[in-house]
């Protein structure tokens, strides 16, 4: 990023911790992949290859190679590991994995029928071996839609004590399911319940495919939010949105700076505009 005096938000040199950007691979091209990563690589932190799209990329290696150069890591979405449970394969599905040598995975339930105790199961399983992200919420929105918030919590709870690194929280590519409703609206109690739960929010990832989810979830958590889902063409209008770049956090992300500049100020985001956040008591 080119150096100006303008303050901005304060953003982790790689490998972060906090502010990670996960971009969706769901079938790009491998020049244009390969173009992708070099020229914004510093902005990506991990790339997942969409749901089952590994098993049919002829030129996945390619890929691969290509993150390793540029320092961004990789995984496999969490349906392939799904399809291969489902088919008592969970071995075979290890030895997928390390044959590109992964050194991260996902663990999910979001369309299988898999409890959130064999779900769990299944991290402590493979957590000393791979840095595990794993994922809470359902892919179809009716049966996410019914998912109470307290359980959600319980679930994200579990995860963590059985060894993933960090859990996502389900929007799909559409931003229609999980912590959004059918009609993409989110779910505002919901994420009031995760967020006031003292889960540690670097702990989280929120998938936001959309710039409206980004936009709310910047705003809300700050521009050190976990985010996921993200398109190769939003890679960089997201890091204009972290830094008060864009109009849509531009206000509220100065109010940040000048804040936390200000002896004996604590930094706070001005949310105040947020359209109904924490009104939707029935998440």
């Amino acid at each position: 990023m080119f150096q100006t005096p303008l303050a901005l938000p304060a953003r982790q040199s790689k490998p972060r911790t906090s502010g990670r950007t996960m971009m969706i691979d769901g079938g790009i091209p491998t020049a244009q992949f390969i173009d992708i990563v070099e020229s914004h690589g510093s902005l990506i932190d991990v790339v997942k290859f969409g749901w089952g799209t590994a098993l049919v990329t002829d030129q996945l290696r390619w890929k691969i190679d290509a993150v390793r150069r540029n320092g961004v890591d990789f995984y496999f979405g969490g349906t392939l590991f799904e399809k291969f449970v489902s088919q008592g394969l969970f071995d075979d599905w290890r030895r997928f994995v390390d044959d590109f040598e992964a050194g991260t995975v996902e663990i999910s339930n979001g369309t299988i029928a898999l409890s959130n105790d064999r779900k769990a199961d299944y991290i402590a399983r493979v957590a000393d071996d791979y840095r595990v992200y794993s994922e809470v919420g359902y892919k179809e929105s009716d049966r996410s839609e019914t998912m109470r918030p307290e359980l959600w919590v319980r679930y994200i709870r579990q995860d963590l004590d059985a060894g993933a690194d960090t859990v996502i929280t389900e929007a799909r590519e559409s931003g229609q399911s999980g912590i959004a409703r059918a009609n993409g609206e989110l779910r505002y109690g919901l994420i009031e319940e995760i967020l006031e739960s003292g889960i540690d929010v670097d702990r989280l990832m929120f998938e936001t495919p959309n710039k409206a989810l980004q936009t709310y979830f910047i705003r809300r958590v700050g521009p050190g939010v976990n985010v996921g889902n993200i398109a190769h063409t939003d890679i960089v209008p997201l890091e204009t949105l972290r830094l008060g770049l864009r109009s849509d956090t531009l206000l509220a992300l100065d109010s940040s700076v000048e804040a936390s500049s200000s002896p004996g100020q604590t930094s706070s985001l001005d949310t105040a505009s947020l359209e109904n956040q924490g009104e939707d008591t029935h998440a």
